[in-house]
């Protein structure tokens, strides 16, 4: 993919897309994949991963990825808020179910899945603790390690209770899953495709990575996405994927560039 700077991006209009540059976040490719769906297009902008990227500051208040840039309206950095702004701004069948019922069902999932303490944060603080030990990080440890364990929450107790967040988070999608398919459904919620079947087909990179040749990762990043452990490895229904393979086949798009 080929990324504007921050300095040919911020005097542009339209929608600028602040993504982490060559590697596939699950934030912002599921960011990426919202937009698509919503007929949405966006010029990518580079952050550059674990740099303190001060002209990204200056302009977006955050060094983190995704960001929106929509004209001159002010940053959206939450996913949430990203999804509004594709409803908002995009064309066709929304993502969104229009009972409210159906409604708050997806947004709750969805939730469960990038949310702050969702499967996605979880499965981070399960990466930290064995990038970093099984213990709290030390004060002593490099800038950027403190700035993603304060912004994490991460302690050796909260990456202990990760593990079992995750698990119950796919068990629940897993259920869904089944009981959808008995109803004759292939999705998540209602009988079309919703927001909450783009962010799991993409966050579960995060424990099952797409082949490389699918999502050319850098293989190091691939090794570590796919060792997450023999209790999620146990968990991991086979629904689960067949769900986030055909996803990627009729939505989203393969192979992956980012």
């Amino acid at each position: 993919m080929q990324y504007l700077s921050v300095a040919e991006a911020r005097d542009l209009t339209g929608l600028r897309l602040v993504l982490s540059a060559h590697v596939p976040g699950p934030w912002g490719e599921s960011a990426k994949a919202v937009f698509k769906a919503r007929g949405v297009g966006f010029r990518p902008v580079e952050q550059k991963i674990l740099e303190p990227n001060e002209e990204l500051v200056a302009w977006t208040g955050s060094r983190n990825a995704p960001i929106a840039m929509l004209d001159a309206d002010p940053p959206v950095s939450n996913w949430l808020d990203q999804l509004m702004l594709a409803e908002r701004i995009g064309t066709g069948p929304s993502l969104l179910p229009e009972a409210p019922l159906d409604r708050a069902l997806s947004i709750g999932i969805s939730a469960e899945i990038c949310a702050p303490g969702g499967f996605g944060w979880s499965r981070r603080l399960v990466m930290f603790q064995g990038l970093y030990g099984p213990g709290d990080v030390s004060p002593a440890a490099p800038a950027h390690v403190l700035h993603m364990c304060r912004q994490y929450g991460y302690s050796g107790a909260a990456a202990e209770a990760a593990t079992g967040r995750m698990v119950a988070i796919m068990g629940m999608l897993a259920d869904r899953l089944h009981l959808q398919r008995a109803a004759g459904s292939d999705y998540l919620v209602g009988d079309r495709l919703g927001a909450c079947d783009l962010y799991w087909a993409c966050f579960s990179n995060m424990i099952a990575p797409l082949p490389l040749e699918d999502a050319p990762m850098p293989p190091a990043l691939h090794e570590r996405y796919a060792d997450a452990g023999s209790e999620v490895a146990a968990a991991l229904d086979p629904i689960l994927i067949a769900h986030r393979d055909m996803i990627y086949r009729r939505h989203i798009g393969l192979p992956l560039e980012f």
